[in-house]
């Protein structure tokens, strides 16, 4: 598996993505009840997961284009 594969397979946790985003976790579960999180994983344990793929195709959404 190359660098990149691996990378796009990579799971993130709520606090990872919070951290990269620079926002709180109350912020994350905001969007996430209005729909506006990337999609997420919700694991047995009830923890959450974002595929890396995933979050950065949601970013790529978010741009601003104007």
């Amino acid at each position: 598996m190359t660098v990149t594969a691996t990378r796009s397979a990579q799971k993130l946790t709520v606090d990872e993505i919070c951290a990269e985003l620079q926002i709180a976790r109350s912020t994350f579960y905001d969007w996430r009840q209005k729909g506006r999180a990337p999609r997420c994983i919700r694991l047995p344990n009830g923890a959450l997961r974002v595929r890396r793929s995933d979050f950065e195709n949601w970013l790529t959404d978010c741009e601003d284009r104007t």
